[in-house]
């Protein structure tokens, strides 16, 4: 498989590594100031760059049908522009705000205890995410994507950094030098404390994910989400 790296950073350095494990050859490494040359000879385009690049180069991608799969958060208010030129151009889109494979099972495990404990009022949820300081978007878009699974199975309505109304997810961000990433969804009372957590190593497994999502989505079309992939959840294809 020919794999386009949009973002050559340390994620695209650490996605080339497994990339080339796995038997892949890479065609193009763009940082922000390069062009797109030798993106028209790839089969699929990985995209980990800045927020504000990642919708020109998710959209470059999709334009000459090269699925994409995007692990670039803080650019969701044009993802469904995204979605349209997936469609238009009859090709395939995958986004993530997190494409670890434990971070994907950690996410069903999130649903699940949140349906769980919708029923018990005297428990109070809250998110605590912690990453490296060289992280651009704050909260994390996994610490998102838990606070909207959670307000999916409860009667949690928003989520906020400060300043809570009664409905409101508490997210607590925090920025600490080379943390990879530490996502934590606790349920508090008066009598206990209950906590599912998920702590990266390092940040080969978020890298695994996204190569694993490139073999799997070539010869697809359509949006999909890492619950396609992993055959987990309830999926769901648009």
């Amino acid at each position: 498989m020919k794999i386009a790296l949009l973002g050559y950073g340390k994620m695209g350095q650490v996605i080339e590594k497994i990339a080339l494990q796995r038997g892949h050859e890479i065609v193009l490494r763009k940082s922000i100031e390069d062009a797109f040359n030798g993106l028209e000879n790839a089969d699929v385009a990985i995209d980990f760059s800045a927020p504000d690049a990642a919708v020109e180069n998710i959209s470059t991608a999709l334009k000459l049908g090269i699925p994409v799969i995007s692990g670039t958060t803080g650019w969701l208010n044009e993802y469904e522009n995204m979605v349209q030129l997936c469609h238009e151009k009859n090709t395939a889109f995958i986004s993530s705000s997190n494409f670890s494979l434990g971070v994907n099972i950690f996410f069903e495990l999130n649903e699940y205890l949140a349906k769980i404990m919708s029923k018990f009022d005297a428990y109070k949820v809250g998110i605590e995410e912690i990453h490296h300081t060289q992280k651009l978007d704050s909260p994390s878009g996994t610490a998102l994507s838990l606070a909207n699974g959670i307000i999916k199975n409860s009667t949690y309505e928003n989520w906020t950094l400060e300043n809570p109304m009664s409905n409101d997810i508490v997210i607590d961000a925090k920025r600490i030098e080379n943390v990879p990433g530490t996502h934590t969804v606790s349920y508090n009372s008066d009598v206990d404390l209950i906590e599912i957590k998920h702590l990266a190593h390092n940040r080969e497994g978020f890298a695994l994910g996204a190569v694993i999502a490139a073999e799997w989505i070539l010869g697809k079309k359509g949006v999909f989400t890492m619950k396609d992939v992993l055959n987990i959840g309830n999926s769901v294809i648009r």
